[in-house]
């Protein structure tokens, strides 16, 4: 086993990436490898003011190492700023293997990506994310307790997707209370395009409402199954973001808003699931605010995931999971609300409520 701990202070003039927005003053980098089980991981810790950091772990064939780095550099960041705006007492941290999660993940590998994580001393906390199952992450507690989202038969919370669900679904109607009046998204079109566990999920919560669901995604098999369960409509054009809808709700992989899609989406709102949904928050987010698009940020209605997992570390059961998770929706709104009064994008709102969190427990820490 092998681990590379990267200080920002030693090679800050020597490599590209303390330069990247992403970056972001993280304060650790682990990179992870281990020739026997194949594994190839890397971890980042963005930051440990509030508490240390939780994020979960994603496997996915990326088309380079350089590819996965970026990744993990932006997922650990979001999740800083959604423990701090969620009120949780959690820090930013997330990691990705690198491989196909069908054909490459085994026990063997999972095991000693938990050996890493365990080297780490609880700075880091392990979670599913995408490409991880449950019974992943109850292999990973084998090696190491600074994991949660294990099974409910181990004590844990069990899987965090449909609760990630639910608070996107506060999020989408407390935004469609802001643009539309009503909350009740009854008659609205809706595209989500992404239907894994978070998305089928979400699917179920606005058929329920009496929405009309389009579906896309890359399996042709999981959109039939969806489509078959909740007879929502397959989409088959050539182009979604250009399609007329009420609410587009991306919840695949990130940065589907960025430079070929930000002024074909043809949506009032934008609320979805996936992690850093705008390829470039800054520009993005302002081209958005241009065309009177709604979008409600990322990494504030997609916080019941970590939520629920953090009712493990804190032993707080269902009803406080559900009722944090429901607080979303008036986060959602003051968020929306402070935007439209600052004259600022509604992702700089979010960040801005995150970072004071984060900068007055600073004061307190240094008091």
């Amino acid at each position: 086993m092998i681990t590379e701990v990267i200080n920002a202070n030693e090679i800050h003039k020597a490599d590209p990436v303390f330069g990247q927005l992403s970056f972001d003053d993280h304060e650790q980098i682990v990179f992870c490898n281990d020739k026997d089980t194949g594994l190839k991981a890397i971890i980042g810790i963005h930051n440990t003011v509030l508490g240390p950091a939780l994020g979960g772990t994603r496997m996915w064939n990326y088309d380079s190492e350089w590819d996965a780095l970026n990744d993990v550099l932006r997922l650990s960041r979001g999740m800083t700023f959604k423990s701090a705006i969620t009120g949780l007492n959690l820090g930013g941290g997330k990691a990705v293997i690198i491989g196909d999660a069908k054909t490459q993940k085994t026990p063997e590998l999972m095991k000693k990506f938990g050996e890493f994580v365990h080297s780490l001393s609880g700075k880091y906390i392990t979670a599913e994310d995408v490409g991880m199952a449950t019974s992943d992450m109850d292999t990973v507690r084998s090696v190491t307790p600074y994991v949660t989202g294990i099974s409910e038969s181990l004590g844990g919370a069990g899987n965090p997707s449909p609760i990630t669900a639910y608070g996107v679904f506060m999020g989408m109607k407390a935004a469609a209370k802001y643009t539309y009046g009503s909350d009740v998204l009854e008659g609205k079109t809706i595209f989500v395009e992404g239907i894994g566990n978070v998305g089928e999920a979400l699917v179920e919560h606005l058929t329920n409402e009496g929405a009309q669901v389009f579906i896309a995604d890359i399996s042709q098999e999981r959109l039939e199954y969806v489509r078959d369960k909740y007879g929502a409509v397959i989409y088959g054009g050539n182009n979604l973001y250009s399609e007329s809808m009420d609410i587009y709700a991306p919840c695949a992989l990130g940065a589907t808003v960025n430079d070929l899609t930000v002024n074909q989406i043809n949506a009032k709102i934008i609320a979805g699931a996936a992690n850093n949904q705008l390829a470039d928050e800054q520009k993005h987010g302002r081209i958005l605010q241009e065309r009177g698009i709604v979008y409600a940020p990322d990494f504030l209605i997609n916080a019941g995931g970590i939520i629920n997992v953090y009712a493990e570390l804190e032993n707080y059961g269902r009803q406080e999971i559900i009722r944090k998770t429901e607080n979303i929706y008036n986060t959602t709104l003051e968020i929306l609300k402070s935007a439209e009064n600052d004259k600022i994008t509604t992702h700089q709102a979010a960040l801005k409520m995150a970072q004071q969190r984060i900068e007055a427990r600073k004061k307190e820490n240094k008091s």
